[in-house]
């Protein structure tokens, strides 16, 4: 199934960046750059990146320059992740171009793509909860508070990768369709954010 193999990929990212757990490390995707599973790794390690960005951020103690410096990097990252979910439903609309929606086919309240950026973000959410509920300077109120949230984690990701595929199968069969709408964020564009084109004045 493709939630399996995303999930898989989404861990497997993980685990990849947290061998040196350092934001600045380049990628190393080892999947075809032509391919879904190239696409699905590049998201959830822009994903992780920026997960251990705002961890650095809300550091009371950081400089303000470097905060500046990193809010501007999760700005641009924030940006990326938008185009490789984009990149990801053009995969899904090619791979269901010729399905021919029946007579009372219906529209879904989000992509396939957008769905499994929720489905990245929650693989990101289980590690660290997992980390959190076996960590040995905590109390054991600390560890258990944090199993409980962990068990609620895994439970969302059964059902949210049940509803995903769920969805791919409607799409397959005619019952849904896909309309992808371009995320037109504004405020990195100079024509749209008015603090950047009363600027240039």
């Amino acid at each position: 199934m493709f939630t399996s193999t995303s999930n898989s990929i989404f861990d497997q990212s993980i685990l990849d960046y947290h061998q040196n757990n350092d934001v600045h490390q380049a990628i190393s995707n080892p999947y075809e750059k032509s391919s879904i599973e190239h696409l699905l790794y590049l998201k959830n390690w822009i994903d992780t990146v920026q997960w251990h960005l705002e961890d650095i951020i809300r550091d009371p103690k950081i400089d303000p320059l470097e905060a500046l410096h990193i809010k501007r990097w999760i700005d641009r990252s924030n940006q990326e992740r938008t185009d490789v979910v984009e990149y990801i439903d053009s995969y899904f609309l090619d791979k269901y171009k010729h399905v021919a929606p029946v007579a009372d086919a219906v529209i879904n309240t989000e992509s396939p793509a957008w769905a499994i950026d929720r489905l990245s973000i929650l693989a990101l959410k289980i590690y660290h909860m997992q980390e959190e509920a076996t960590r040995a300077d905590a109390t054991a109120a600390h560890r258990e508070a944090c199993q409980r949230k962990l068990d609620i984690l895994l439970e969302q990701r059964t059902d949210l990768s049940t509803a995903i595929e769920r969805l791919l199968t409607d799409i397959e069969a005619g019952k849904k369709y896909m309309k992808v709408y371009k995320q037109m964020k504004m405020y990195n564009d100079p024509s749209l954010n008015p603090v950047l084109y009363k600027g240039e004045k």
